[in-house]
């Protein structure tokens, strides 16, 4: 007998929600194979079997989370025959198997008739009902956090430290009763959804964020760009040169020059990086993700491209490792493949700034004593006042604005 247990992925990941499960109790698994797929508040893991052999055994359900370690599925390992070759072992040994199949069938017989007595109707995790037996708490009494009335571990363990609590806890669940279907789809938040929008609010308050603001002149590296694409493509294996590797370039050399903009608060210190990894916002169907480009001070503009490029591909095949997510010094978001024209980005996790890019529109502008129509880009710089004051974010966007309008001067900084 084999146990499927959720792996530890990394240390800021204790649980996570089951996604989908690609097997069913039955099934043969072999070892190494893809059985279950967990998604986490950074990506979706997929869960191996350790050993071949039937899955006889679902102990969590589609939906439901669970925490680094748990058991969620058993799978009976040994010598089994190949499917084709069970219905001829089927009258040679039918007694060797079955008390193999049915033991772990019994253990959980008993609790699900307690179950079904105490907390009949109720819709909770497995993890909840566990912690619930062990205090001895009716989970019909636990008033659950989650819109659609679902009872999870949190719920239970706050139920009788937080009796205060109750009464208000109650509240989404009538709400959630009251909504006219017929008005309103209600859909359940993904597990990422919920990450995310947590992670957004304590950034908003948590820091003291302002944006700068200033505006790019795209004439002179849309020149640059469109001379040379073609033999950039022939020289890099068909990579593409695009507007990002030289923001990225752009960003990496003014990191250089304005530390605190790639620095973060740890407890009562600034620690600033001396490594420069530039996250680059990828919109995804399930949500926006950050992927890493790692080291941007020592790539070249075809290597830079080519790795976003790898990065978006993995982003939106669901492929992204946590290290692809993790360790980011600053990011890059572009708002304006979706045609925004201005906006106040959001700083991503713990670090100190992000430069928000917008769409390129031809406006009439002066230059010198004449007004022409140039493609024109707005940028912002939102940052942490806590780390840079205000001339250092300035300084910080000005100097990208003068890199990319001088795209030559970019070149001599790579």
């Amino acid at each position: 007998m084999a146990d499927i247990i959720v792996p530890e992925l990394a240390e800021s990941i204790t649980e996570g929600e089951i996604s989908q499960w690609v097997k069913k109790v039955g099934d043969r698994v072999e070892k190494g194979e893809f059985i279950v797929e967990l998604e986490t508040d950074k990506v979706n893991a997929e869960i191996i079997s350790e050993e071949a052999g039937i899955l006889t055994e679902i102990l969590a359900q589609e939906g439901d989370v669970v925490a680094v370690g748990s058991v969620i599925a058993r799978v009976e390992a040994g010598e089994a025959a190949a499917p084709a070759e069970a219905p001829a072992a089927k009258e040679e040994a039918p007694a060797a198997p079955a008390p193999k199949v049915e033991a772990p069938k019994a253990a959980p017989a008993p609790v699900a008739v307690e179950e079904t007595t105490s907390n009949e109707r109720v819709i909770a995790s497995p993890a909840a009902r566990k912690l619930a037996r062990e205090k001895g708490i009716d989970l019909a009494a636990v008033s659950p956090v989650d819109p659609q009335g679902r009872v999870r571990v949190q719920d239970v363990a706050a139920h009788g430290t937080a009796q205060v609590a109750a009464a208000p806890a109650a509240t989404p669940k009538a709400a959630a009763k009251a909504v006219d279907e017929s008005r309103v789809d209600a859909v359940k938040m993904t597990r990422r959804q919920q990450t995310a929008a947590r992670k957004l609010l304590e950034v908003s308050q948590g820091t003291a964020m302002l944006t700068t603001f200033n505006e790019i002149d795209m004439t002179n590296v849309m020149a640059l760009r469109s001379r040379k694409k073609e033999a950039f493509m022939e020289n890099h294996d068909g990579t593409k040169l695009g507007f990002m590797s030289f923001f990225t370039k752009a960003v990496t050399a003014a990191l250089k020059k304005y530390p605190a903009v790639n620095a973060k608060i740890v407890g009562e210190e600034i620690h600033y990086n001396k490594f420069f990894d530039v996250g680059v916002a990828v919109s995804t169907p399930d949500g926006l993700v950050v992927p890493n480009v790692r080291d941007t001070d020592r790539k070249n503009f075809a290597e830079i491209e080519a790795s976003i490029a790898e990065l978006a591909v993995k982003a939106r095949n669901k492929k992204l490792a946590l290290s692809d997510l993790e360790g980011g010094s600053f990011t890059i978001t572009n708002g304006g493949v979706f045609g925004s024209l201005m906006s106040t980005p959001i700083i991503n996790g713990d670090q100190a700034a992000i430069l928000g890019m917008h769409n390129i529109v031809k406006r009439p502008i002066a230059v010198g004593d004449e007004v022409q129509i140039r493609p024109m880009m707005y940028v912002a710089l939102s940052y942490d006042h806590r780390i840079i004051n205000g001339k250092e974010s300035v300084g910080f966007l000005k100097m990208v604005k003068d890199l990319i309008e001088n795209p030559e001067d970019l070149l001599l900084e790579a």
